[in-house]
């Protein structure tokens, strides 16, 4: 897969812009990684297993969540790793890890190693400012008063100049080790990875700062409202900010997560739960939440065709040719499976999405200076 995402032209940036919709490039799914917490081996296992059988099934890009004291992966880089040894093709995702609790020069270290596991194919999402449960860690994770670290943009700018892979010194510093001289830089060295670097961002500013730094755009069911009550009006406005604002290599590129939850495949009693769920968080759309009036996306739960109508509908959707399916927290592995095998044969294929052609391709490469599509 050599070429990179494109966004089309709006006519305005309101949700009922006219817009032409383009095929389906690449397919993901984002997968909490949930396990009990009594056998995490059972639940890690299950989710290895899922990337196994999305792999199978043709999908471009496997993501797992990175969740600190919760029942899910705290190291997405070490889980990411061994799921690179039972893969061969389809490309490995955090969507997102908290830039807060990292070192920039470790986890970059952490990070080039798995990517050099997997053939190059880690996609690395981040995020900046307050990391969550911080009240709870804080003093656990870093030294003297966890108040006064800084949460900006700027680890995720560290982490980005260790990926580069510049030597460290002047021209005559060298390191010695048995049976090795060698001028010191972050080891392995990941050609290409910097390029695979990708930024959870909900508002125009965070868009507007990851163009800036030529990383890719992650965004999903949450986006700040700062001048509308409308979701995809919200959404729309991220978008256009980014690509405005884009000074990387190559095209911008932005991946968009829906919660997309097909019924097709499911019997009658695992139908009722999907729509219990779906029900229970329609309340949350209705009106934006907190200081940053945050709002959410309604999930997409019904048979095939129902959800490609609201897809069509969808006016952010026709804008992206990148598309992850973000699965339930609350749902088992059965339910996911059955989810990818329906939106792998059902759903994705009416979008454009070609299954056999994305089973034909080998890990990605750069093309016209650009980065790889996952």
């Amino acid at each position: 897969m050599t070429s990179t995402t494109e966004l089309t032209e709006p006519a305005s940036v309101g949700a009922s812009a006219p817009t032409t919709r383009r095929p389906l490039a690449t397919l993901a799914f984002l997968t909490p990684g949930n396990y009990d917490d009594a056998y995490p081996e059972l639940g890690l296992e299950e989710t290895l297993r899922l990337f196994e059988a999305g792999e199978g099934l043709g999908f471009d890009g496997a993501w797992v969540r990175q969740r600190h004291l919760e029942h899910g992966v705290s190291s997405a880089a070490v889980f990411l790793a061994a799921a690179s040894q039972r893969t061969s093709r389809i490309q490995l995702g955090t969507g997102v890890i908290p830039i807060g609790y990292e070192s920039p020069f470790r986890l970059a270290e952490d990070l080039s190693t798995a990517d050099v596991l997997s053939g190059g194919r880690l996609q690395v999402g981040l995020s900046a400012g307050r990391p969550p449960h911080v009240e709870l860690i804080g003093a656990r994770v870093f030294d003297g008063d966890w108040t006064g670290q800084d949460f900006s943009h700027g680890r995720i700018e560290r982490l980005l100049d260790n990926l580069d892979g510049g030597f460290l010194g002047d021209e005559t510093t060298v390191i010695h080790s048995p049976g090795n001289i060698q001028r010191p830089r972050l080891q392995p060295h990941s050609p290409g990875l910097r390029d695979r670097i990708w930024y959870g961002a909900g508002s125009r500013h965070s868009a507007e700062w990851a163009a800036s730094r030529g990383l890719g755009l992650l965004t999903g069911n949450i986006v700040s409202g700062e001048t509308t009550d409308d979701f995809a009006t919200a959404q729309l406005a991220v978008l256009d900010r980014y690509r405005e604002s884009y000074r990387g290599r190559g095209a911008p590129r932005v991946a968009l997560g829906r919660v997309i939850v097909p019924t097709d495949g499911a019997d009658r009693r695992t139908r009722s739960r999907y729509e219990e769920y779906r029900a229970s968080r329609i309340e949350r759309t209705l009106q934006p939440h907190g200081e940053r009036r945050t709002l959410f996306a309604r999930d997409l739960v019904g048979s095939a065709d129902e959800i490609l109508e609201q897809l069509a509908a969808d006016p952010v959707v026709a804008r992206i040719t990148d598309l992850r399916v973000e699965l339930p927290y609350e749902f088992s592995g059965d339910d996911y499976l059955q989810i990818l095998d329906d939106v792998a044969t059902r759903i994705a294929p009416e979008l454009g999405w070609d299954p056999e052609r994305s089973r034909a391709q080998d890990a990605p490469d750069v093309a016209d200076g650009g980065a790889p599509r996952w």
